[in-house]
């Protein structure tokens, strides 16, 4: 069986000639003909060459690897009984799933509280983000959960003010941070400034604590999409330059006077930004978490990305160590930014079980009586049963689930329906529900009831879209839960899961569904 998508894909605009006859090794064409103007990926290689690794039009989209991985979280089911509540009383008329409890508090001083249990876990410095990120802060402020600021947004700021390579001031770090506290409520949610090799280079969070009352700060180690450092694509030769300028590796060279020449004449349009790839030591770690403290950071967080397992294993020790707050740890196959797509595609460990690992190292180390941060698992969740399943794999470990691509879909959407209401163009899908954002968006009542005509009248309609994606996963999440009669996240645990397969409690730990609940079953059958 073949898992892999191989030579085209709507993420690289390419095709096969043969649609319904391919080479399932090669992923050519069963008959490559000479005269094809090369619409696979091959072809398009022959032309376009090293912009054919990324995922295309850039700027526009977010991306997420087609590999179908031999075992995923459709592989695990929830189950529930008929017996009791975990949470609340056993009786009918107060076991309903309304009064189920989604907020989550956490951090070694349990300072950190949500409404929902689940995170933005890192958007930075990609179009995608910045054109969105209005949507993206008031919607996660609103909705009392958090957002994170991911890596390189100083670093591409053409407006940030850098002194003798520290910044001290900033244009796109100020506005993200403001846009989120200014609708942030009853001090639910976090927003979280990351930082990579040139943020930490540039002080990034130094300058966010200090100038923007930022409390929580995340080191980066890497992302689920990719091994290598951030990327983006750049259209202007002054700004790559600038880029060039404070370090960043920028390709081709544009300060070289032919690849001016050759940009000038029309030869490329674009050029790459990449960042450096940490070097991860035990020491300059333990030293920069100590500076972000004497700094002022009230949280240290750290985000890890889909590496071998030996890899995971420090992350963990280390955040154990030095008493971190947060460990993200984001499986393989995700991505919103410009990941290189085979590598998005045909690298690290997939999201089961890398958390499968995950869970059994914390195991360990918990079972020593060493302390645990709150753990959050990232990897293609959308909707609220695999939120359920990836609380309830990871628990009592786990308490978030970290979320981008489904979140930005939201925005965007939300956005999007926002500029057509302006427009008086109203798709027919959507016109059906109404014409203005108060018919359309079904949060929109309670909202404009919650906020007043003239506050709710200032929010994008990308908020509305997020919050309102919210809104239906905690009402789908809080009717998993009531059928597993657990009313707080504290009280899930794997015993509400089942695998379907033994290769997948083989993976997971979970019970295979044939065995679940087999001691019960013969204290009843005698």
């Amino acid at each position: 069986m073949t898992l892999s998508r191989v030579n085209s894909s709507a993420a690289t605009l390419t095709k096969n000639r043969t649609e319904d006859s391919i080479v399932p090794t090669s992923g050519m064409c069963v008959t490559c003909v000479d005269g094809c103007i090369g619409m696979c990926e091959i072809g398009k290689s022959a032309y376009r060459g090293h912009e054919v690794i990324y995922p295309q039009p850039f700027g526009v989209i977010t991306t997420a690897g087609e590999k179908t991985y031999p075992l995923d979280y459709s592989h695990l089911n929830i189950v529930g009984g008929i017996v009791g509540a975990h949470g609340i009383a056993a009786d009918s008329d107060q076991a309903v799933f309304p009064n189920v409890n989604l907020e989550v508090a956490f951090g070694r001083d349990k300072g950190i509280k949500f409404k929902y249990p689940w995170i933005i876990p890192g958007i930075g410095s990609t179009d995608v983000a910045k054109n969105n990120w209005e949507g993206l802060a008031i919607g996660s402020a609103l909705a009392g959960t958090g957002l994170t600021i991911g890596e390189n947004v100083v670093g591409m700021d053409v407006k940030a003010v850098i002194k003798d390579g520290r910044v001290v001031d900033t244009d796109d770090l100020k506005r993200r941070v403001k846009l989120y506290k200014d609708y942030q409520r009853d001090g639910y949610g976090a927003i979280i400034v990351q930082a990579n090799v040139e943020d930490t280079r540039l002080g990034v969070q130094e300058y966010a604590i200090d100038s923007l009352g930022v409390e929580w700060v995340e080191l980066k180690w890497g992302q689920g999409a990719k091994n290598i450092g951030g990327e983006v694509k750049i259209r202007d030769l002054a700004k790559a330059q600038l880029l060039y300028k404070r370090g960043y590796v920028v390709l081709p060279n544009p300060t070289n006077p032919d690849v001016i020449k050759a940009y000038e004449r029309g030869a490329f349009k674009e050029f790459e930004r990449h960042s450096r790839v940490g070097m991860v030591t035990e020491e300059s770690f333990a030293q920069r978490v100590a500076e972000l403290r004497k700094a002022g950071a009230k949280y240290v967080s750290l985000k890890t990305g889909a590496y071998r397992p030996f890899a995971l294993a420090q992350a963990l020790k280390y955040a154990s160590k030095y008493g971190i707050d947060v460990l993200t740890v984001d499986g393989a196959g995700g991505g919103t930014g410009m990941s290189p797509w085979r590598m998005m595609n045909e690298w690290g460990i997939p999201p089961v079980e890398l958390h499968s690992l995950l869970y059994q190292y914390a195991g360990r180390l918990a079972a020593k009586g060493e302390y645990i941060p709150t753990l959050v698992v990232a990897g293609g969740f959308t909707f609220e049963d695999q939120i359920f399943k990836g609380l309830a794999m990871g628990a009592p470990f786990v308490k978030l689930v970290g979320m981008a691509r489904g979140p930005i879909a939201a925005a965007m959407v939300g956005k999007t329906i926002g500029r057509t209401i302006q427009e008086n163009q109203v798709p027919v899908y959507v016109e059906r529900f109404g014409t203005t954002k108060d018919e359309i968006f079904v949060t929109a009542h309670h909202l404009r009831h919650e906020l007043g005509d003239d506050e709710f009248e200032r929010i994008p309609t990308g908020a509305l879209g997020l919050y309102t994606y919210y809104e239906r996963l905690a009402q789908g999440l809080r009717q998993l839960m009531a059928g597993s009669r657990k009313f707080g996240i504290e009280h899930m645990s794997r015993g509400d899961l089942v695998a379907l397969t033994p290769h997948a409690a083989e993976v997971t730990g979970i019970q295979y569904v044939m065995d679940a609940d087999r001691a019960e079953v013969d204290e009843i059958l005698g």
